[in-house]
């Protein structure tokens, strides 16, 4: 007898593992992808409660448990007055109501072995009613090392029964605003609200008319831009200069004008406060703007950024006629936009958020000249018991550099790759 073989479908198996290697591609990338974004709004969390907060009321920010979205009560008119509403579940009937404003004196009754010892009022508690209703028998029981009275109180089948009293309190009493012959009795504290999405946007109109973050924050835009502008211009001429131009100690100038960056600002602070307050700038905002227009590091950003230019592009400009200045800007900054770019956003983070200096040359009296950063730290101090206010002016300091960072990242990272920083 002669055995046929069969001939393998090495296509069939090709196409077989290519599947599994799909699914295995697919699957991990959905894994990676599940994880960076749970790391990412682990990360964000922070910033999504500051501008969630920022739009709640006082009262919401010290909810608990704490919540995310701001929510603001419903409220009804009753009685010539605009009441929140409230939940109440009664013989499985679900009803909005409000609270009265009458109470009445409760007893929670228990059984013995219900008793907590430790806390009566966490007691497992069989029945509550109003004390009047029920009746004293005189007696008490003692549980641990505390009595309790025993008291007479009415079955649902229209009998009697003894139960120990817990403890007494005042439950509030509540009506229904569409039927007043309903009514039922709660803790407003713990009982549930009926509420709404709302976002407080007129907590940003009061922040800026508090404490003059208005004004600020024109004095931070105003000081920002400068500096900025200042250390770019001062960072491409250094860089040019340490770059291109052959001069006598270039290389020994350049590494003693980069140590610099080695100096702690503390140690800077005192010295300059001195000589602004001898040239006269003490509570000016060109104290804020003149002293820090000169960078080391930009120095050094733009002179790496130079350094990778081709020489045949300078001197070719030369044989053109170009100055050095003309050749500085009509060759080198079109090509250094993504070094401008990451010197500018370094450099707009840096004033904008300063706060140590402009806390020590200008003084808590002279709110004119305040930057933001000042008027923050005296909002926190004017609204203590309003946190969403404290976080609305956080909101507004933020949201700027936050800005310009996500319009300028692509030309950050570029310039970060491009100037050989690792």
């Amino acid at each position: 007898m002669t055995t046929v073989s069969q001939p393998l479908d090495y296509a069939a198996l090709a196409a077989q593992r290519e599947r599994r290697e799909m699914i295995t591609l697919w699957t991990t990338r959905i894994a990676v992808y599940i994880a960076l974004t749970f790391i990412a709004y682990i990360m964000l969390f922070p910033f999504l409660y500051m501008v969630f907060t920022s739009l709640k009321t006082a009262t919401d920010v010290f909810r608990s448990p704490p919540r995310l979205l701001p929510y603001t009560p419903v409220t009804t008119e009753y009685n010539g007055q605009q009441l929140p509403l409230f939940v109440l579940t009664e013989d499985g009937v679900t009803r909005q109501v409000v609270d009265s404003g009458d109470s009445v004196r409760f007893g929670f009754f228990t059984t013995e072995d219900r008793i907590n010892q430790a806390n009566a009022r966490e007691s497992e508690i069989v029945l509550q009613l109003p004390i009047d209703e029920a009746v004293e028998t005189g007696r008490e029981v003692t549980v641990g090392a505390d009595s309790y009275e025993v008291f007479s109180v009415p079955t649902a089948d229209g009998g009697t029964q003894e139960l120990l009293l817990a403890y007494r309190g005042g439950l509030a009493r509540f009506v229904d605003p569409n039927d007043p012959t309903f009514e039922a009795y709660g803790n407003p504290r713990t009982t549930e609200q009926v509420e709404r999405l709302d976002f407080q946007w007129g907590n940003y109109a009061s922040v800026l008319q508090l404490r003059n973050l208005d004004r600020s924050l024109i004095n931070t835009a105003l000081v920002t831009f400068l500096v900025t502008f200042g250390q770019v211009a001062t960072s491409l001429l250094g860089g040019y200069a340490f770059s291109r131009m052959r001069f006598r100690g270039r290389d020994a100038v350049f590494l003693v004008y980069l140590g610099t960056i080695m100096i702690p600002f503390v140690v800077l602070i005192i010295p300059l406060y001195q000589l602004m307050v001898i040239i006269g700038w003490q509570d000016h905002l060109v104290a804020l703007i003149l002293p820090w227009i000169f960078t080391a590091y930009g120095t050094f950003l733009m002179r790496q950024f130079f350094i990778t230019i081709p020489k045949e592009l300078e001197e070719a400009a030369q044989l053109d006629g170009l100055s050095r200045f003309g050749i500085l800007w009509r060759v080198f900054v079109p090509l250094s936009g993504p070094a401008i770019a990451t010197q500018a956003i370094i450099t707009f983070l840096y004033a904008w958020n300063s706060f140590i200096w402009p806390l020590v040359i200008i003084s808590e009296g002279n709110t004119p000249n305040h930057v933001v950063t000042l008027t923050l730290n005296q909002l926190r101090n004017a609204a203590q018991s309003e946190p969403n206010l404290m976080l609305t002016g956080a909101a507004v300091a933020i949201l700027p550099p936050l800005v310009l960072f996500i319009l300028a990242q692509r030309y950050f990272v570029e310039g970060i790759a491009n100037t050989g920083l690792k």
